[in-house]
């Protein structure tokens, strides 16, 4: 069974594909909460959490006692808090989205992959690499470990153009969350000769596990994203009101 999106994460993505577009140009006014509400039939507690999702990812800015602005800089951005298709992102963001299919094959899964997804070393997993184009730049190279319990290579080589957290969810095997870790590199000869960067390019690299709703592990990610074409923001909460030090 295919998972809905939240109506509030659609309501976000429709906006921000306004703003890319230039519905909205930078430095422009969003529409007032009873127009917005209108044009996408959404409570206003709906509406609400969208916008403050634009405000996360970065599009735009809430002045206080004047409205919501839109940003000077609507790049491509990832925000690391939440998972998503980076297909699917593209798109909504008005960018043209590719995906190339580098290989998808068996492999004896290594220590950190064996680890990660709870398998046996050595075992055999199903390895996918794939490169995204955003446009007609290189966004994306990465690399994904499933275990070939839910998946096959010749069976899904199809299903691999689209995204994996789709299919995954449709197969009763949805991502319930992952866990991330983020690291600057530097691109080597053969990430500078896939995503179209001078060698010695600095590059960010996620390496991520995704869980099911029951805790077990269902892939393994690496990620090399090119910062020129897709931005990685963090929204960091709080602290909040602290009270003083006693004296």
């Amino acid at each position: 069974m295919r998972s809905r999106p939240l109506l509030a994460d659609v309501v976000r993505a429709g906006l921000r594909e306004a703003i890319v577009r230039g519905e909205f140009p930078p430095g422009s006014k969003l529409p007032n909460e009873d127009d917005l509400r209108e044009r996408f039939d959404v409570s206003r507690i709906t509406l609400r959490e969208a916008v403050s999702g634009l405000i996360e990812d970065g599009y735009v800015v809430r002045r206080q006692g004047s409205g919501t602005y839109v940003t000077f800089r609507p790049a491509l951005r990832n925000s690391l808090d939440t998972n998503f298709s980076y297909s699917e992102y593209l798109e909504s963001a008005g960018s043209t989205a590719r995906k190339r299919i580098l290989s998808a094959k068996l492999v004896p899964a290594d220590d950190e992959t064996a680890e990660g997804l709870q398998v046996e070393p050595r075992s055999e997993v199903v390895e996918l690499r794939r490169l995204r184009v955003a446009g007609e730049r290189p966004a994306i190279f990465s690399i994904d470990y499933l275990p070939p319990g839910v998946v096959d290579v010749e069976r899904d080589l199809k299903a691999f153009h689209g995204s994996l957290y789709r299919m995954l969810s449709e197969r009763r095997r949805p991502v319930e969350h992952g866990e991330a870790i983020v690291t600057p590199v530097i691109a080597d000869r053969r990430l500078a000769q896939l995503l179209e960067v001078s060698e010695g390019s600095p590059l960010q690299y996620i390496e991520q596990i995704d869980f099911d709703p029951l805790g077990v592990p269902v892939l393994r990610s690496l990620e090399w994203h090119v910062p020129s074409v897709i931005e990685l923001r963090v929204y960091r909460r709080g602290p909040g009101p602290i009270s003083a030090e006693p004296e």
